[in-house]
């Protein structure tokens, strides 16, 4: 099954942050663990990891560096074997 990975709220409810600009992908497409970095976001604040939700496969990334994005975007296709898993 295929998933949609988001760019997640970043920051506590105070000080969130509306999105970033893509730095850099840290992985290729391909086989992921669950808390493998996937990609580095820049805000004007700081630089935040997104780390894997699960094992599985990055299939398709649909942003690249320099992108700019906001919370809800989606970064990337994910694709894992049970939808359930954690």
């Amino acid at each position: 099954m295929q998933i949609e990975i988001c760019l997640p709220s970043l920051g506590d409810d105070d000080d969130a942050v509306a999105g970033g600009v893509v730095s850099e992908w840290l992985v290729k497409e391909g086989p992921v663990a669950s808390g493998d970095d996937l990609l580095e976001i820049t805000t004007d604040k700081a630089a935040f990891v997104l780390p894997a939700p699960r094992t599985g496969a990055l299939v398709e990334k649909r942003v690249q560096p320099g992108d700019a994005v906001k919370v809800g975007d989606v970064l990337c296709i994910f694709e894992v074997k049970d939808p359930g898993e954690a």
